[in-house]
């Protein structure tokens, strides 16, 4: 689903323009009255005016606060790992399944979003996952054992799973012809959450008392906040207002000449080379958000501190996730770019390797830089397809199979800070990962696209 919306900022102008004639076309040719609905439809489409303007503000409030849900989860618990494991007794290997989780929860609850989306509505699924968030984050510091940590880890990570699939189809659906500004607006909230948490978690810790559990629970707040603004749209299972529904959009696909039958999207190599790609930086991303600042720590690092050098890796992505997918798509081949950041990453793991505590800012921002292969992975799903059903696929394909290779690394980290006794090993895995990293992100970089490859096998 990112990939969609990657898809959207990486079409020419005349695509684009082409696509938007098409879709107007045809919602003026099916709609009748003053709903567009079909005769014999129920007409859910809210009325325009005030009631299209107090909804599409609800929404925009909505995305913002969703998205800055979606990470605090993963950061805040980075930020107090040392003080969790004391607290539930986990060794390192449990720390690091612990660490596990979230992309195996991503991989298997983000499947199922689509359908329940088709089932209730987006917004009411959307709903749903703020309460999983809301409920996991304020009960897991305080069911007991290690299990139940977890169980409501997998709860709060099984709402992000499912709103973070939706969030994207959310956009496009209320806000066609504004995709890329509320895309970065998404971006932006998404980055900001993501960095408050590890930044300010233990400084919230230390002022309630030190105890690790209300400093975990506090996230929850947030969460809650972000339900609101869906209840009133929990029974909006139809297009946003004033735009085409699903049969209407299907008519348009059709009509600018989506192919109707599936790729074979796996007889695609740079299918396989992307999805590869999207593994192994879901993979550094993981492993940095879990286990970064404890590397640091380890190292002298005042807690506080290691969480602001975890927020400022995390930061990193706000201005270059509006500059890297840019600069992409002006280039007939995005290797160059994978190369710089997989350099970056080197560099960063070299410092961490060598002199953890005496550059830890400089090794922050290296591996920030380099954790932006992330929006460039969206960014080169939107251009290695021609059509929209295309992206779709390969978007699909290239993430959940991502997500899968992605799981086992933070576990093996943990196995091997345990087994070592220190972070030699996990560090030289780390910077391993990235050298195939690279060599699979420029072969996915080349300027091809999946249906030639899957028609020509």
């Amino acid at each position: 689903m990112m990939g969609l919306m990657a898809s959207e900022e990486t079409r020419t102008a005349d695509t684009r323009t082409a696509d938007s004639r098409t879709a107007m076309s045809s919602i003026s040719t099916s709609s009748s009255g003053r709903g567009g609905a079909a005769p014999g439809t129920p007409d859910t489409t809210p009325p325009a005016g005030r009631t299209r303007a107090w909804a599409t503000r609800l929404v925009v409030l909505g995305i913002v606060l969703s998205a800055l849900n979606l990470r605090p989860a993963i950061t805040s618990l980075g930020a107090l790992l040392e003080e969790v494991r004391d607290g539930l007794g986990m060794s390192g290997s449990v720390a690091g399944l612990l660490t596990s989780v979230p992309p195996l929860c991503f991989a298997v609850f983000g499947i199922t979003a689509p359908r329940l989306a088709r089932r209730f509505g987006p917004a009411a699924v959307v709903c749903a996952g703020m309460v999983a968030i809301t409920t996991g984050l304020l009960i897991r510091p305080y069911v007991g054992g290690t299990a139940g940590f977890l169980a409501a880890s997998a709860l709060a990570l099984m709402g992000i799973a499912v709103s973070n699939v939706l969030m994207p189809v959310i956009v496009k659906r209320w806000f066609p012809d504004r995709v890329g500004s509320m895309t970065g607006l998404y971006s932006m909230a998404l980055a900001l959450g993501t960095s408050l948490a590890a930044a300010i978690t233990v400084p919230l810790t230390d002022a309630m008392g030190g105890d690790w559990q209300p400093g975990l629970a506090v996230w929850g707040g947030l969460a809650a906040a972000a339900v609101l603004p869906w209840l009133p749209l929990v029974r909006d299972r139809g297009a946003a207002p004033g735009r085409p529904r699903p049969e209407q959009a299907r008519t348009a696909a059709a009509a600018a000449g989506e192919p109707a039958a599936p790729l074979r999207i796996t007889r695609s190599r740079t299918a396989w080379a992307l999805a590869v790609f999207f593994g192994l930086q879901a993979t550094a991303a993981y492993i940095t958000m879990g286990w970064m600042a404890q590397i640091f720590r380890d190292a002298g690092v005042a807690a506080g501190t290691a969480g602001l050098l975890l927020a400022v890796t995390m930061v990193m992505g706000v201005p270059l996730a509006f500059v890297i997918p840019r600069v992409a798509t002006r280039l007939p081949h995005q290797g160059p770019i994978v190369l710089v950041l997989g350099v970056c990453g080197l560099a960063g793991y070299a410092g961490l390797y060598l002199a953890p505590a005496g550059g830890a800012w400089a090794w922050a921002v290296l591996l920030g830089i380099s954790n932006c292969a992330f929006p460039l992975a969206l960014t080169m799903v939107g251009m290695r397809a021609r059509s929209g059903a295309g992206v779709a696929q390969l978007s699909a394909f290239a993430q959940s199979t991502g997500y899968l290779i992605s799981i086992p690394g933070p576990l093996l980290v943990g196995v091997l800070y345990q087994q070592s006794g220190g972070w030699g090993l996990p560090i030289a895995l780390m910077a391993g990962l990235m050298v195939p990293q690279m060599l699979v992100g420029f072969l996915a970089g080349r300027d091809r696209t999946v249906e030639d490859e899957a028609a020509a096998r």
